[in-house]
């Protein structure tokens, strides 16, 4: 009798269908028995259980009877039907896993996937997966990788079956594989006695942070950074016991996904209550290993936590990632049962994990965006730009003012140079590693910050919230397994990419000392807690760093204005000191442009640009509140979008690798020896081979700026440059005049005659406005400057001609020419 006031729960697919097929068995036995029905008409099917008709839509049993009836049915050798494909297809909303369960819905999964293992062929008529079973063996895998693509256009309902019910029809699939396999090479089953399919080609992807209860157990795609992985152990697959009693072989049982443990009641034999002993050689075990997978830096959203999740790897992926690698998962997202979880939350919470079937280490490059053929036609016309190592460098950090030097070393730290490893013994790093020095509020943390924005990949940490280990890795103890785990730091989580570490003066003289090895060796060694080991840090580091006192003396050495050591200082390519020195026309220029800059974004100055700027081509309107990028830098150099210049920088990394062959090795030599000389002068910052290395690393990227597939002289000249600029920053005033003198045919290497007028012109300007108020105490109201004197400055510079200077747009943004008095007037 059924209570009507109770509540009973909802009949699942299987439970329904078994219920009906009861029910419709008695209604014809009780017709029958009534003379109602003859007997005659009552169906076989339904008094053979539910082994294959019962429990199956109306429509599988009548294709299954006319199928038998009619003769041309298919059918298996040991006389079982297999349903047409079709059948598949007749779901009616139910759960897949209760219709995988069928036998006949799972031998007609067995019969197409085979048929399409063994018939799917490429543009060329060959068979694709013929050709990958036997490349697996010829390797002695177990792995057999499926394009998921294939399955949709071929066998478009599998492909439904194995993302919807993936743990199910992922057996079939690898039973099915283990008979393919051993039909090509019928010993195979010997040397691996289980064939894996992995999924590829997955099109969803999903974020770490979006899954939800609505895929579990379904097949995900997610992708991140590796940050931990433990050991790998044996975990029971199939196991059989032998009772102590009897000695009475139990089994094979097959372990719960879940990993939960395996008890046994009774002994089948002596009906005892144990105990049981594992027969070890009877028993099957599986390779099991455990990651954490976090979201990249650079998917995470502006102010949240990055997100993580557990990857369990079996069999042959153990050891497919270590930390730090960034890889893409595709695997089955389960719910386990956690007992801590519950006990915290007072009532039933389960866990989740990802149980990876497949793993692909993502390429870097395209870890924020997949370039197209149009982002690729519209990045090769805009490298044929003869000006677009200029327009890069104006094109970083365009909201801050000034620091041409500050941008030209960040742009050359984002393009990097060429990793180099000569007979695969020891390898040279091409990432460029930068230094910024300089009083407060001169801008470092805002480089540093749009660095982070820039690059694709970047990690941003601060030195008084940095340790050694939370820079290099660290140890933990799994507090499941009770293992020791490895976990990576910041310079691990940002391989390939680009470390960035403010106030790199507040950190412990220690923990500075632990990124030696990963600043040049691009390498971090551990020998913790019995793991020896080491990671990959194939990072550029750009660091930021405050004098000592607060503002930096020019009358004292860099190594005296620094708390750093000289090891740590040496490894740095380009060293940027940054100065506040009063000047009045660059105080000026400062103040408008942060005065415009700040009347631009104002959220009502946004609104009204977007309502009067016109609909973009496909007729949408431009979004209010977005700020506006200047189509121009200060000084007249058009600026490149912010999006088309990070696809730059990716393709440019991805693609370029220039070779460093036909260029004039004695002017490197020649500048080697003689800054070396240079050197010893003084109390300055030695010399090493290291600003050898630094020169040939620049010119790298230089010419990856341009797209080149070889090192130019005009390379050279440019990265010459830069180091020598880099060398005179770190030297104190009373040395620096004199080695600019006798370095200064190398500082207008590569560099526009207009842009060296232009700099000159401004000293010489700077010069007399501190002359004019010595002498009367007030600022002048304009100043007057003779053509002359700017000529012979020029002629020093190997610059014959100044009118076209005097003429062009760079002038008169800023100065006024009377070529009859040949005089130029600055007003101020």
């Amino acid at each position: 009798m059924l209570d009507d006031a109770a509540e009973y729960s909802d009949l699942d697919l299987a439970e329904r269908m078994l219920v009906d097929a009861k029910l419709d068995m008695r209604d014809r036995a009780r017709a029958v028995a009534e003379g109602r029905l003859p007997a005659a008409f009552e169906d076989d099917d339904d008094v053979d259980g539910l082994a294959l008709g019962a429990g199956m839509p109306m429509k599988m049993r009548r294709r299954r009877r006319t199928g038998a009836a009619g003769g041309g049915g298919p059918s298996t050798d040991d006389g079982e039907i297999t349903l047409p494909a079709e059948a598949l297809e007749d779901v009616k909303g139910g759960p897949l896993q209760a219709l995988v369960g069928m036998e006949g819905p799972r031998r007609t999964i067995q019969a197409e996937f085979q048929a399409f293992l063994t018939s799917y062929v490429d543009d060329r008529g060959v068979s694709v997966y013929g050709e990958r079973i036997r490349a697996m063996c010829e390797a002695n895998g177990e792995s057999l990788e499926v394009n998921y693509q294939h399955l949709v256009c071929t066998r478009a309902v599998l492909a439904y079956y194995v993302s919807n019910s993936p743990a199910d029809v992922l057996k079939i699939f690898d039973a099915v594989a283990l008979q393919v396999v051993c039909t090509a090479f019928p010993e195979y089953d010997q040397i691996k006695s289980e064939i894996h399919v992995r999924i590829t080609d997955l099109p969803s992807i999903d974020n770490l942070r979006d899954l939800r209860q609505s895929q579990l157990n379904a097949l995900v795609r997610v992708s991140g950074v590796v940050t931990r992985r433990t050991g790998v152990f044996p975990q029971l697959k199939y196991v059989k016991y032998e009772c102590a009693k009897c000695s009475g072989l139990l089994g094979p049982f097959q372990q719960d996904e879940g990993g939960r443990e395996l008890r046994i009641g009774a002994c089948m034999h002596c009906q005892s209550k144990g105990p049981f002993n594992v027969v070890h050689e009877q028993t099957v075990y599986r390779n099991y290993q455990k990651l954490t997978l976090q979201e990249s830096p650079g998917t995470v959203p502006a102010g949240r936590l990055p997100r993580h999740r557990e990857v369990v790897l079996m069999w042959d992926l153990v050891d497919a990632a270590r930390p730090g690698d960034e890889i893409e998962v595709i695997g089955i997202y389960r719910n386990t049962f956690d007992l801590n979880l519950n006990v915290h939350n007072g009532f039933p919470v389960f866990s989740t994990l990802i149980e990876a079937n497949s793993i692909a280490k993502r390429s870097d490059r395209i870890a924020l965006y997949r370039l197209n053929s149009a982002d690729e036609r519209e990045i090769r016309t805009l490298a044929r730009d003869p000006k677009i190592r200029q327009r890069i460098v104006a094109s970083i950090a365009p909201s801050i003012f000034g620091h041409d030097d500050v941008r030209t070393a960040i742009a050359l730290s984002l393009f990097g140079g060429v990793a180099k490893n000569p007979q695969g013994k020891h390898r040279l790093r091409g990432d460029i590693n930068v230094l910024l020095m300089g009083d407060p509020g001169m801008a470092k943390s805002q480089f540093l910050k749009y660095a982070e924005k820039t690059a694709h990949r970047a990690v941003y940490t601060t030195g008084q919230g940095a340790s050694a280990v939370g820079l290099t890795a660290s140890v933990h103890k799994d507090p499941v397994s009770r293992e020791w785990t490895l976990e990576g730091g910041a310079l691990v989580m940002a391989d390939k990419g680009v470390c960035l570490i403010d106030e790199f003066d507040k950190m412990n003289e220690k923990d500075r000392t632990s990124i030696h090895e990963a600043m040049e060796q691009q390498s971090i060694s551990v020998s913790k807690a019995g793991i020896i080991t080491t990671l990959q840090a194939r990072c550029a580091v750009i660091a930021a760093a405050n004098p000592v006192g607060g503002r930096y003396k020019p009358q004292l050495p860099f190594s005296q204005n620094v708390d750093l050591e000289e090891p740590i200082v040496s490894r740095f390519d380009i060293l940027c000191v940054i100065r506040d020195l009063a000047n009045p026309i660059e105080d000026e220029h400062l103040a408008r442009f942060v005065v415009g800059s700040h009347m631009r974004n104002h959220p009502q100055a946004l609104e009204e640009a977007a309502a009067a700027e016109p609909p973009t081509e496909n007729g949408a309107a431009a979004v209010p509140g977005r700020a506006s990028e200047p189509a121009a830098s200060p000084s007249g150099v058009p600026l490149i979008p912010q999006d088309l210049l990070r696809k730059y920088i990716m393709y440019a990394r991805d693609r370029v690798h220039p070779k460093f062959t036909d260029v004039d090795r004695e002017k490197v030599v020649a500048l080697y020896c003689e800054i070396r000389q240079q050197s010893l002068i003084g109390s300055a910052l030695p010399i090493t081979v290291r600003y050898l290395e630094s020169m040939i690393r620049m010119a790298e990227a230089s010419a990856r700026m341009h797209l080149r597939d070889h090192v130019r002289q005009s390379d050279i000249d440019f990265a010459i440059r830069v180091m020598v600029r880099s060398f005179l920053d770190a030297q104190k005033a009373s040395n620096r005049r004199a080695l600019e003198g006798a370095l200064s045919k190398y500082l207008s290497y590569e560099q526009d005659d207009d842009d060296v007028l232009h700099h000159v012109l401004g000293v010489m300007t700077a010069q007399d406005v501190r002359a004019a108020m010595l002498r009367h105490g007030a600022m002048p109201e304009r100043i007057e400057l003779s053509m002359a004197d700017l000529e012979a400055q020029a002629a020093r510079l190997n610059i014959s001609d100044i009118g076209d200077y005097l003429r062009g747009p760079l002038f008169r943004s800023s100065y006024q020419a009377d070529f009859e008095t040949r005089k130029i007037v600055k007003v101020l």
